[in-house]
């Protein structure tokens, strides 16, 4: 007897999923489920959305949003990534994002790191997202890469305790020192 093909899930099957502090995402159709973020996680992303923001917000180029905040860009793919700029509010709907957001951000955590550098990077370029940066806590280091037209292109990069300036956006720099820094209070 032959095997039933697997049923490819919608944005109606997360909209079923419970509020039990798990993060429900669909890539082509296919469920993923991650514990919610750690401590260290939720302190970097706390940290990098304060200094993206002020370089956004303060310029008018867009409203930055972090998870959770349903990313549909179809009905089988719905994303939750840690932070994300939409530069058009025409984007944003009751829902979520509805259209490629200007900029995702992806911190990577031993349970997310294979599926976020693989199948969702990949998805999101095909689905028109222009820029894509991968933090990665354990190394202090963050890549920034441009959808071009072969794929993802890393643009700029940087690790440690140092500034990191964004080519596509005059004036943007990061402090990754603040980024790591341990104490709760800082």
């Amino acid at each position: 007897m032959a095997a039933e093909p697997r049923r490819k899930l919608d944005y109606s099957y997360i909209l079923g999923t419970p509020n039990d502090g798990k993060r429900y995402e669909l890539i082509c159709g296919e469920l993923f489920v991650n514990p919610a973020p750690s401590r260290i996680h939720q302190r970097i992303s706390r940290r990098l959305q304060r200094q993206i923001e002020d370089y956004f917000h303060d310029r008018k180029l867009g409203e930055v949003f972090n998870a959770p905040f349903d990313v549909i860009l179809t009905p089988h793919d719905v994303f939750e990534p840690d932070l994300l700029v939409v530069g058009d509010p025409s984007h944003t709907t009751e829902r979520g994002v509805e259209k490629p957001p200007l900029l995702v951000v992806e911190i990577l955590s031993p349970s997310t790191r294979k599926v976020d550098r693989g199948v969702k990077f990949r998805r999101y370029g095909e689905l028109g997202v222009l820029h894509c940066w991968i933090v990665e806590p354990d190394a202090k280091r963050v890549e920034c890469y441009r959808l071009e037209s072969d794929g993802y292109r890393l643009v700029a990069e940087g690790a440690g305790d140092t500034m990191l300036s964004h080519p596509d956006w005059d004036g943007l720099v990061i402090s990754l020192a603040a980024l790591w820094i341990q104490s709760p209070f800082s």
